[in-house]
């Protein structure tokens, strides 16, 4: 049997276990692929999982190790070369562990339904880590400006408490690139100030657990347009899904 699975630090709030066993139920392939969750305390650990975990085949990667696994592979695609950071990992029959980032799929994904054929001037990208990343690289590619927002200055462009009227009103994308908000802890919210946006605004959450975040909540009571993870779950598990089993 096929393996594959999800490697992360908590993975509590994951769909991805249950996304694949729906998806090899309809398609078929029940008694021919696993997925798992393997929960690892520490990035050292993906080693040890990688030569003891039987017939895996690939893997998915989530917080915090999205940066972290990229010294334990032999190569990366262009793309997650460029982006600096790795979500889907392919093990090859001879042994070779590639990786790739397919957020930057389930991104553009998004970005289509949520903004149709709005232009957008420029952006605000919540969080610095793996995640925000893919979301700058998807944006670099369509030609929109952001700025990275941080609590701690020296990781982004702006913090928190920078975000006034007139930062708020020149940039009408806002993309919640951080764990907040994420089950467990679903009554919290990015810090920013919800009372200030409007129907020119849109919110995209990459969260997907729970489908409708207090940050997507508290935008949409000032008007805004707001869209969660789900879409690019869905998005990058396919992407995922058809490296592992393309020929290289």
């Amino acid at each position: 049997m096929r393996q594959y699975g999800l490697i992360g630090l908590k993975l509590g709030h994951s769909f991805s276990a249950n996304y694949f066993a729906d998806k090899f139920l309809r398609e078929g392939l029940s008694e021919e692929c696993s997925y798992r969750l393997f929960e690892l305390p520490a990035i050292e650990c993906v080693e040890e999982f990688m030569q003891t975990t039987p017939n895996l085949v690939g893997f998915n990667v989530t917080i915090p190790y999205k940066q972290q696994i990229i010294p334990y592979l032999d190569s990366l695609s262009r793309e997650a070369e460029d982006i600096g950071a790795v979500n889907c990992v392919k093990i090859t029959p001879d042994g070779r562990k590639v990786g790739y980032n397919t957020d930057i799929d389930g991104i553009r994904v998004s970005l289509d339904k949520l903004l149709g054929d709005k232009v957008i001037d420029s952006a605000l990208i919540l969080g610095t880590g793996g995640a925000s990343l893919a979301v700058g690289y998807v944006l670099s590619e369509r030609g929109i400006p952001y700025s990275l927002v941080s609590r701690d200055k020296s990781k982004g462009d702006l913090l928190y408490s920078e975000l006034d009227e007139t930062v708020i009103n020149s940039n009408h994308l806002i993309i919640n690139a951080s764990p907040v908000g994420m089950y467990p802890k679903v009554d919290v919210a990015p810090d920013i100030p919800y009372h200030l946006l409007s129907a020119d605004h849109y919110l995209f959450d990459l969260v997907y657990n729970p489908t409708t975040t207090r940050f997507m909540t508290l935008g949409a009571e000032y008007g805004a347009h707001a869209l969660s993870g789900l879409d690019m779950l869905y998005a990058q598990a396919e992407s995922a899904w058809s490296i592992w089993n393309r020929e290289e």
